[in-house]
């Protein structure tokens, strides 16, 4: 029997309980894909990250969805380094991870924020087929979005459909389980970034119900997760969508799903640099 360390924690939260979960599972080397697929799917969250040791601060990682491989995810990225910070090895300031989306760094930051760097993902707009966003529409129980864009690695490395709308209220208002996965085949997308411009942090004195400079949901059906609570990988493409509109770099980010989360997102040209805070949830051991 093999007995493997696993510890849970909520990427981008304050507290547990918020933001989005991850499962972390510190290797010595490497289990075989099938056995770690295995162990995601036990999970059932959204990612599980598995790394191995290759230096001094240095690490390989892989992430499994509940039923698959995944190119890039963001929350189990930040959750995995401050896994490593504050439970396996105090002493580091910063980490890399060599991964499917090449080398990651993730350092110690201001007021217990962790700061990520990752690829961005650029987008272009997008001419739907006859029908395409009133059926989509029809599916999220919502007006037809304003506008479609598409990032070919926009939300863990596959095509992501852009959808959107005017206000954040829209996005506030989706369906928690929309069933988008054969509508999104149609387009050979595998996930939707449906977002929104906020009202900015200082809109009508402070006021605003959405102080945030752009708010999004994400769903992800072809990795098996309906809704993602909170995705780093999908603000690669939002960072620099809406950095370009609104004329600034560093955008505060909101992603509206049941459980929510917090961003502080910067365009920085080739690189989305993403902070964020975790929390523990859970601590325990995989017998296998």
């Amino acid at each position: 029997m093999t007995r493997l360390k696993i510890w849970q924690v909520d990427a981008f939260a304050s507290r547990p309980l918020e933001g989005n979960p991850a499962a972390i599972v510190p290797l010595q080397s490497w289990l075989a894909a099938d056995v770690m697929q295995a162990i995601a799917a036990e999970n059932n969250v959204a990612e599980t990250a598995f790394f191995v040791k290759t230096g001094e601060g240095a690490y390989d990682l892989r992430w499994f969805a509940p039923n698959r491989e995944v190119d890039l995810c963001g929350h189990a990225t930040l959750a995995s380094a401050w896994t490593l910070f504050h439970r396996i090895d105090p002493a580091l300031k910063a980490v890399r991870f060599m991964t499917r989306s090449g080398e990651l760094k993730v350092t110690r930051g201001a007021e217990d924020r962790l700061v990520m760097s990752l690829p961005s993902a650029p987008s272009e707009p997008f001419d739907p087929p006859v029908g395409f966003a009133r059926a989509l529409a029809g599916s999220l129980k919502a007006d037809a979005p304003a506008e479609l864009h598409v990032s070919e690695k926009g939300g863990a490395g596959a095509r992501a459909l852009i959808a959107v709308w005017p206000a954040p209220e829209a996005i506030a208002g989706l369906v928690p389980t929309p069933d988008l996965k054969e509508i999104l085949m149609l387009v050979n997308a595998g996930s939707l970034l449906a977002t929104a411009p906020g009202g900015g942090p200082a809109a009508e004195g402070g006021k605003n119900n959405w102080p945030y400079d752009m708010v999004s949901r994400f769903f992800a059906p072809y990795y098996g997760v309906p809704e993602d609570p909170v995705t780093g990988s999908a603000h690669c493409a939002l960072t620099p969508f809406w950095a370009k509109r609104l004329g600034k770099k560093t955008l505060l980010a909101r992603q509206a799903s049941a459980r929510g989360g917090d961003l502080v997102c910067t365009d920085d040209g080739a690189r989305t640099i993403i902070e964020g805070r975790c929390a523990l949830y859970l601590t325990g051991e995989i017998e296998i």
